[in-house]
Formats: C-alpha cells, sequence, structure tokens
C-alpha cells in the first residue's frame, strides 16, 4: 500500500495544542503496517475517554475538551484517523472502507494501548466508527457519548444538505479543507486553527481521507457496510450501560440523529449543546468537554 506521510514541521506551532504525538503501528491489509498517530493526555490512571474525530479534521479538533478532560482527571486518547492528522495516509481510495477503520482504532485502542473502562465521545465519523467498535467491543466500553452523529445503514437516505456536501468534495479540483470545517462551525474559526487543519494536507495527493470518507457512508441498502451497522444498532437498542446524545442545536447534518438514538437505546439521555455547528468541539469545545466530564463522574 502506497501512503503519504505529512513532514512534522507542518505541525509547529499549532495553537491551544501542546501535546505531543505518539505513534503505533497498525496493519496494512496489504502485508505491511501504517503508523497512526494518537494524543495520550491526561493522568494515566484517570478514566478513559476514547475521543474519535470525524471529516476532514484530526485530533486537533478536540483540543478544548481535552484540556477540561485532562484538568478533571480524565486520561484522553485522541486518536488521528488513518488518512488524517499525523496518521499515514494511504494514496489510493480503494485502501479505505468502513470496515478498515473500524478495525484501525480497534487496533490502536484495544490492542496497542489495552484501553478497558472506556468512555466513547465520537463525533461525524467518530461515531460512526466509535459505535461499531462499541458493538464489536462491548466489553470495553463503560459508557458512550455520541455527539452530531449517527450510524447510516443505508435503508434511509440521508439529507439533502449532506449529498451537497458530498458533490462538493467529489467535484473540488481543490478540497480546501479549512474552509469545510469553517462552514461547519457557527460560532467562527480564526486563522491559526484553520491553518491547522489544513497542516496535515499539504498537496492533494494527501486529501485521500478526506475525499473518500463521503463515500463510505452507507447510503443504499446492500452497502458493504449495512449489514454490519444493522447488527450494530441492534446491539445499542440492548445496550445496558449509560448512553448519552451531546448534540449542537445548529448542526443541519445531523438534527433529529439525536432522538433516533434517544428513542432506540435504552435509558438514553440527551443534552443540547447551545451556539455550536456540526464542528461543535471546536464552537464549544469547553462546554462539551464539562458535559463529558459530569457524565463520567456522574456513572462512577
Amino acid at each position: 500500500m502506497e501512503t503519504y506521510r505529512t513532514p512534522e514541521d507542518r505541525f509547529a506551532d499549532l495553537p491551544d495544542f501542546p501535546w505531543p504525538p505518539s505513534y503505533a503501528e497498525v496493519t496494512d491489509p496489504d502485508g505491511g503496517t501504517l503508523r497512526m498517530a494518537y494524543v495520550d493526555a491526561g493522568p494515566e490512571d484517570g478514566p478513559v475517554a476514547l475521543l474519535l474525530h470525524g471529516e476532514p479534521s484530526w485530533s486537533f479538533l478536540y483540543r478544548h475538551v481535552i484540556r477540561v478532560l485532562a484538568d478533571s482527571g480524565i486520561r484522553c486518547v485522541a486518536p488521528d484517523l488513518v488518512g488524517f492528522g499525523r496518521s499515514d495516509k494511504p494514496a489510493a481510495p480503494e485502501d479505505h472502507t468502513f470496515a478498515r477503520h473500524v478495525e484501525w482504532v480497534r487496533e490502536l485502542a484495544f490492542d496497542h494501548l489495552d484501553l478497558g473502562e472506556v468512555t466513547l465521545v465520537g463525533q461525524d465519523w467518530g461515531g460512526l466508527i466509535g459505535l461499531r467498535l462499541v458493538a464489536e467491543q462491548p466489553g470495553r466500553f463503560a459508557r458512550v457519548v455520541a455527539a452530531n452523529t449517527g450510524l447510516p445503514m443505508g435503508d434511509v437516505d440521508m439529507p439533502e444538505i449532506w449529498w451537497l456536501f458530498h458533490d462538493a468534495v467529489a467535484k473540488a479540483p481543490v478540497l480546501d479543507i479549512g474552509r469545510l470545517v469553517a462552514a461547519g462551525c457557527v460560532r467562527g474559526l480564526g486563522d491559526a486553527a484553520r491553518a491547522a487543519y489544513d497542516a496535515p494536507f499539504p498537496t492533494e495527493e494527501s486529501k485521500v481521507g478526506p475525499r473518500v470518507m463521503p463515500t463510505l457512508v452507507p447510503v443504499r441498502p446492500d452497502d458493504p457496510a449495512s449489514e454490519a451497522n444493522r447488527r450494530a444498532w441492534a446491539f445499542l437498542g440492548l445496550w445496558d450501560r449509560r448512553f448519552l446524545t451531546a448534540f449542537s442545536d445548529s448542526d443541519p447534518i445531523t438534527g433529529g440523529m439525536d432522538a433516533i438514538l434517544v428513542d432506540h437505546v435504552p435509558g438514553a439521555q440527551s443534552v443540547t449543546v447551545a451556539r455550536a455547528g456540526h464542528f461543535l468541539q471546536e464552537d464549544a469545545g469547553e462546554e462539551l468537554g464539562t458535559v463529558v466530564a459530569a457524565f463520567i463522574a456522574s456513572s462512577g
């Protein structure tokens, strides 16, 4: 598998992101390995929060959340998905599948780090991947926070605004990552933060991950990921541990999915984060961190 590795100097002087990266090797299905990056912050003996980002961001998105959680005594593990951030970036679109992304995160979190009693915090693709992991590795998780996310199975069409995003990513001759993130914020995105979202992707060849992820969302019942997602959805309908939806009030893409999750998952609770868009970690990271910290504290 051919890969691109972003030069480290691209990550110099990141605003409000002082934590050094750690790295692990995960399996390349062609027989090699891929380097996967992650931030590990907070006390080593604290309860663990696995913070999974989505498209087209990276662990930088969680910087304000990490600070609140770490100050609350919570260990934060925030990976960069393969194809994003400091992680290796497979060069061919076909190198990316839903199943592979689930397996890469599983291998990092459980084979390499051996995390247990985990609180999942998953937003966007971080929720799609994370909810699959919860269903497939339930013994590893203590509780779940689903933030602006869902688990599509291809049985219901995606909203029109999602299709507009899908088509814009597919057709853009130059994919402007920072602009995509800014468009998903309602409180604005400063120049330094916008540059940090651009940092992992200095060339068009490095942007295969952001370009391909919308095509991996199941949009038809016979999608390659649909059956596994249906099994995961059925499992979540029997989930017997704490579950919280923390959705923003201004995300046209996932609006309403929180109600679907709350209706399906037994005992699920819900909070709404005000004045925040799709990237609620960027708009309201401290607020989200406070919500997650209180949720962990309240459930032991």
